[in-house]
């Protein structure tokens, strides 16, 4: 090696970070707040095997594997056992005191149940919907409590993990099989994926067209849940972290005026979402109860 090499190599090495010190965050300023940011973002939108509950802390879930499958109860879980655990309360306490004329709550959960009967049940299926109306309410009521759950301090969006969305999407997969299978039969259900008139030598070509078509339809109901319940969280996380991000307190009243305004508008998305759940497994099932 040179002189002048070597003179570089004793310069520059004395001064330059070490790899454990490239690593640190706490050398470059990130300290708690720097580094941690995206992992206190991720764990208030992902599942996880504790829960935080107020003036106890954090709370270990337990842990169960059958087979070498892990069952075990997560934050996620919980959250579903809450929402159905509400809505039976909710509409147990309002049919007890059931009156002539309903008030006050009694009265808007029987104008949502009316509306969802009417307006998605019997006019997207016809009065064949009707039958479907218990399916369609279960769906909706429970996708929306879910939804409004996740707004409530200490508790956790159950609609923003997309293994419960895959199930909903399941469930809604095999009621709308069932509900063909029920009008046709299963022969005729399955010759109404090809238009009738359709040349034989296109059946190759279309029924697995019509399979996947039908596939992809339950996978967007699917993601479309998922995505805007998750988003809608990042985005409300995100804001309430740009405070420690700054380490500026002038950055505090922006940052909690937007996250109160994305919390306004999560209410509105958690009641659409629902919405348009019920409203597209109305859709699929009129297609396949009315298919020609």
């Amino acid at each position: 090696m040179s002189d002048t090499a070597q003179e570089r190599v004793h310069t520059v090495g004395p001064e330059a970070p070490s790899t454990s010190e490239v690593l640190d965050p706490a050398v470059h300023g990130g300290g708690e707040h720097g580094e941690d940011i995206g992992q206190t973002i991720m764990r208030h939108v992902t599942d996880s095997n504790t829960l935080e509950l107020p003036f106890v802390g954090e709370v270990h879930l337990p842990h169960l594997e059958i087979g070498g499958v892990d069952l075990s109860i997560t934050k996620h879980v919980v959250m579903m056992w809450l929402a159905s655990l509400l809505i039976i309360m909710l509409f147990s306490v309002t049919l007890r005191n059931r009156r002539t004329v309903p008030r006050g709550l009694a009265n808007l959960l029987e104008m949502l149940v009316v509306f969802v009967r009417d307006e998605l049940a019997v006019k997207n299926i016809g009065e064949e919907g009707k039958r479907f109306a218990p399916y369609l309410l279960t769906t909706f009521f429970f996708i929306l409590t879910c939804n409004l759950l996740g707004l409530v301090p200490y508790m956790a969006t159950a609609t923003g993990n997309i293994s419960v969305t895959a199930g909903l999407a399941i469930v809604a997969f095999l009621v709308v099989q069932m509900g063909g299978v029920q009008a046709h039969g299963f022969v005729g259900y399955v010759k109404n994926f090809v238009p009738q008139g359709v040349p034989l030598w296109l059946y190759p070509l279309l029924f697995p067209i019509e399979i996947l078509g039908m596939l992809i339809k339950h996978f967007v109901l699917c993601v479309r849940l998922f995505a805007n319940m998750l988003a809608g969280h990042f985005v409300l996380v995100t804001f309430i972290c740009l405070i420690f991000v700054m380490k500026s307190i002038w950055v505090a009243p922006i940052s909690v005026s937007f996250a109160l305004f994305v919390s306004l508008l999560e209410i509105l998305v958690a009641i659409i979402q629902a919405y348009i759940f019920a409203m597209l497994a109305s859709l699929f099932i009129g297609m396949a109860v009315h298919s020609h």
